[in-house]
């Protein structure tokens, strides 16, 4: 198996913070935001191989983070060539990059590089366990807030049936979180999507697109999740994991 966390963003909304520092290497009480989610990841213990793709601008700071952190995992640093929001690949699009720059044949994990959650993955690890695709979703519980967010609607078996990016009427409080699990057969999905010449931006719509074509699921977490958009949501993570420390 292996695992990608998306860190290509430019984070602009976090300006000045982010001006000279990717998001994810970001500190939250003490501890970089991509230093939680490898931890998280290592219930996953076939996972050979953690990619962290990101920019020109900030390839060598993940890099020097990269020297100074002491992993479990084998960890490896993509430079996507980009530098700047004009000429970003996407979301989809570094996914793309990755999958095809180190021809991935397994299965396949994504984390966004801006999550913080205190959810155990070894739920999604049991709940994957006879599924192809499975992004997940957390209830935010607020249909003005889900205004903000990729939204999804589930049968009762939790598989999706329908997914709306930042709608201006939500269907449902189900917003994707940016974690994204594909079985080794179905990750060629994602390079047939970015051939078919659809948008290499926001994740949502790729899964606007796969659950047309295929079966995808989704697995609901519970419990503390921070969404680090802007200087606001950082500042009262940080200051919730100086106090009490989550992870």
């Amino acid at each position: 198996m292996k695992a990608v966390i998306m860190a290509a963003g430019y984070a602009t909304r976090l300006y000045p913070l982010t001006k000279d520092k990717p998001k994810p290497l970001l500190p939250v009480g003490g501890k970089p935001i991509i230093e939680y989610i490898i931890g998280k990841l290592e219930v996953f213990e076939n996972i050979d191989t953690v990619y962290v793709v990101t920019n020109d601008k900030f390839y060598s700071h993940f890099c020097k983070w990269q020297n100074e952190f002491d992993y479990h995992i084998p960890v490896e640093i993509l430079n996507d060539g980009t530098l700047s929001n004009d000429d970003r690949l996407g979301a989809i699009g570094d996914m793309n990059f990755v999958i095809t720059e180190k021809n991935i044949d397994d299965d396949l994990i994504v984390v966004a590089g801006d999550n913080l959650f205190d959810f155990d993955l070894a739920k999604l690890k049991n709940f994957s366990a006879d599924k192809n695709i499975v992004i997940c979703a957390y209830d935010v519980n607020d249909y003005k807030l889900a205004t903000q967010y990729g939204i999804v609607s589930l049968d009762s078996n939790g598989k999706v049936i329908s997914f709306v990016e930042k709608p201006e009427n939500p269907p449902s409080t189900l917003a994707a979180l940016g974690i994204y699990l594909f079985k080794k057969n179905k990750v060629s999905l994602i390079t047939k999507y970015i051939n078919d010449g659809n948008t290499a931006d926001a994740p949502g719509y790729f899964i606007q697109w796969a659950y047309k074509n295929d079966e995808v699921y989704s697995y609901i977490f519970k419990g503390v999740w921070y969404d680090i958009g802007d200087l606001i949501s950082y500042q009262r993570a940080d200051k919730k994991f100086k106090e009490q420390p989550l992870l």
